[in-house]
């Protein structure tokens, strides 16, 4: 499970690669801290930031081979993403990304320029929906102009893949309405577009869950598509969908093997590439238990079809990739959660038979970012927490990392003129600029670590994609956080050396998840739209839930200033508490497997977006400058070799500019041919 966070939204919040063959190139020289470079370009309501990799250049050569091998199979993979994202992303890409590089006409104009726009916006989000939204991007150029684009250029580009550009066709990736068809009405590629919520029910009521008490992650990597008018699953192996891009990852992850730091990791990556050439899913539980167990070595990863938010249903995990390396002494100061975990256990408001007797094996590490993949480039989470079969986490414990050096370019981007803007004083302020940046990091160490980690499914009941369907992964996802809050305004943080005043800290993230909340998440959101992103959801049904709760004590003010709407906390104790019982409520809905209270929890405060304050959100934050949402390139690792072909160094650098890094990866890593993608779909 990931956390994702958007340009400005730390601040905001308050709470939480290239082909073998390289030429040789002359070292660059390392920028400092402060005159390191963190924006890239800005387009629509997106900014592009770039990263450093701290610590690369102090890991051994073999440590940099088994990076740079990971990364190179994290982007072979790459294609993967784009395909599931939606049936005709591959060739509206291609077609696009033609006219890009070969159009030699007048690029001055209003049109090219709407144009340049658009594909900057598609190769964001891995295609012609929104990355956050799920909504269709529209372009502000005609079908007129796109088709004189086409033909200057030579390039083909017709039918329905031409005709999405521009119709009211597919125009939600993930719809997940109460209401309505959610499958049919999603245009993500997991299902045959003929395929119905009712038959994807009845295909997995009978499907393969595996051993008794140690349930599958049941059509986690397969496409369910029909055959003569039959539901069959597709899976994606090496053999199978996406099999030629699968076989370039497998070919990686085998040089990756053969520099892993120790056997443990060895035996973890064999897994992997068995799982990639069989697609059993018995064989990817072998491997998270392997992986999870895997804590020693310098370097770490992620990578496969892990998190299942856009799905409809659930069910279909999306392609990704993260290469990290440990950071030493960040580590070692937030480990403390981990090797407390039972004490947080124990001591959350949870009900007795919804805790865990024994908190097994949750490691924490801040890590910084090497290379990122799929669905976690460019818009990356902040923090993961892997894996997320249940009963694996239950008996083996899990994995839980920080992003280090994305959470410190996202510090180094930001501003506080939109703090200024929605924070209700002086005092707000000053809390937030003090204590934001730590409360952001131990929410989000609290959140992977402890949050996703507590409390347990009842015996007999079903795993809660099964249970609370559609609702699942916004209840996961606000219980996480609300484990989080419940913790920030505690003094054991202080007790355990985390924080040095937990009071201010946790009045600071508590300030800040509001105000977030009800407020200032609403930039991401048309007016007049409802939320439908899992974490955005979550958000406000917490905030929401916790202001209606609170109004017989005021414990949440609703202010208005000259025209303009604050939230103010006056008790932030009373505050705690209603978080500490809506915790225990969505884990009883966990454990209990009560999918009608949460479906009223979250269509009841989570959904739905009090218009008034939308539209007075957006024209007081139509002043900044800065986009709402941002994302990475990554860095470039080149591989400098000798006359024998042996590599001598790996090098860090740059990309020019985020065009670049597509049409780079376009070039180097299109594994999925349009020949081969029409004959899947």
């Amino acid at each position: 499970m990931n956390l994702k966070l958007m340009a400005g939204s730390l601040l905001l919040l308050g709470t939480l690669v290239a082909c073998t063959e390289k030429k040789m190139v002359e070292k660059p020289v390392m920028e400092t801290e402060q005159s390191f470079d963190y924006s890239v370009d800005q387009f629509a309501d997106i900014k592009i930031l770039r990263y450093q990799i701290p610590g690369f250049e102090e890991l051994t050569l073999k440590e940099k081979k088994l990076v740079y091998f990971l990364t190179q199979a994290g982007l072979a993979g790459r294609d993967i993403i784009w395909d599931q994202n939606y049936r005709h992303n591959l060739t509206i890409r291609e077609a696009l990304e033609n006219v890009y590089t070969r159009f030699e006409g007048d690029k001055t104009s209003d049109d090219w320029k709407s144009f340049e726009v658009y594909m900057k916006r598609v190769w964001f989000s891995n295609g012609i929906h929104h990355h956050y939204s799920n909504d269709k991007i529209m372009p502000e150029f005609s079908a007129d102009y796109l088709n004189s684009l086409l033909s200057e250029t030579g390039t083909e580009l017709k039918g329905e893949a031409f005709d999405v550009i521009f119709n009211d066709k597919d125009s939600k990736k993930v719809n997940k309405k109460k209401g309505v068809d959610i499958v049919a009405s999603s245009a993500v590629n997991f299902y045959d577009p003929s395929v119905t919520d009712a038959e994807v029910e009845n295909f997995y009521k009978t499907a393969y869950k595996g051993p008794k008490g140690m349930p599958i992650e049941t059509g986690l990597n397969s496409k369910l598509v029909k055959e003569n008018g039959k539901l069959v699953e597709k899976v994606w192996k090496s053999g199978g969908l996406y099999g030629s891009a699968i076989d370039e990852i497998i070919k990686w992850l085998e040089k990756a093997q053969g520099v892993a730091e120790n056997e443990k990791q060895a035996s973890a990556l064999g897994l992997l590439i068995e799982y990639y050439k069989t697609g059993s899913l018995d064989t990817w539980d072998k491997y998270c238990i392997e992986w999870a167990t895997s804590t020693s070595g310098n370097i770490d990863w992620i990578n496969g079809f892990i998190e299942v938010y856009n799905d409809p249903k659930g069910y279909k995990g999306s392609y990704e990739s993260i290469v990290q390396i440990k950071d030493f002494e960040m580590s070692r100061q937030m480990a403390v959660l981990s090797d407390n975990a039972q004490w947080f256990e124990d001591n959350a408001p949870l009900l007795p038979e919804h805790k865990k007797e024994k908190v097994v094996g949750v490691s924490y590490k801040t890590v910084n970012v090497a290379g990122e993949a799929g669905d976690a480039s460019p818009s990356t989470p902040i923090g993961v927490n892997l894996p997320n079969n249940n009963w694996i986490r239950q008996q083996h414990g899990s994995k839980s990392v920080s992003l280090g050096n994305i959470i410190n370019a996202y510090n180094h981007a930001g501003g506080t003129d939109r703090l200024k803007e929605f924070a209700h004083d002086a005092e707000e302020i000053e809390l937030e600029i003090k204590y934001g940046e730590i409360g952001d990091k131990l929410h989000t160490a609290l959140h992977e670590v402890i949050g996703h980690a507590s409390g347990q499914i009842n015996e007999g009941v079903g795993q809660p994609k099964e249970t609370l369907k559609n609702y699942a992964s916004t209840i996961e996802e606000g219980r996480a956080d609300l484990i989080g809050l419940y913790y920030l305004m505690d003094p054991k943080l202080q007790e355990l050396g985390l924080v040095d005043d937990w009071e201010k800290l946790g009045k600071a993230a508590y300030d800040g998840y509001i105000r977030n909340g009800l407020m200032t998440q609403l930039v991401r959101i048309n007016l007049g739209d409802d939320i439908e992103e899992d974490h955005m959801v979550n958000r406000q049904w917490v905030s929401a839930w916790a202001f209606e709760k609170g109004k017989a004590d005021n414990v949440i003010e609703k202010i208005t200033r000259e025209g303009k709407t604050y939230y103010n906390i006056n008790d932030y104790q009373k505050l705690r508490e209603l978080f500490g019982q809506l915790l225990q409520e969505t884990q009883r809905m966990k454990s209990e497997g009560d999918f009608k209270a949460a479906q009223d929890l979250v269509e009841g405060y989570g959904v739905k977006v009090d218009q008034e304050i939308h539209a007075e959100i957006i024209e007081r934050n139509s002043q900044f400058k800065s986009a709402p949402y941002s994302g990475f390139v990554n860095p470039v690792l080149v591989a400098e070799v000798n006359e024998a072909g042996e590599i001598t160094d790996i090098e860090v650098t740059q990309p020019k500019n985020f065009e670049s890094q597509m049409l780079e990866y376009a070039k180097n890593f299109s594994f999925l041919t349009i020949k081969h993608t029409e004959a899947v779909n």
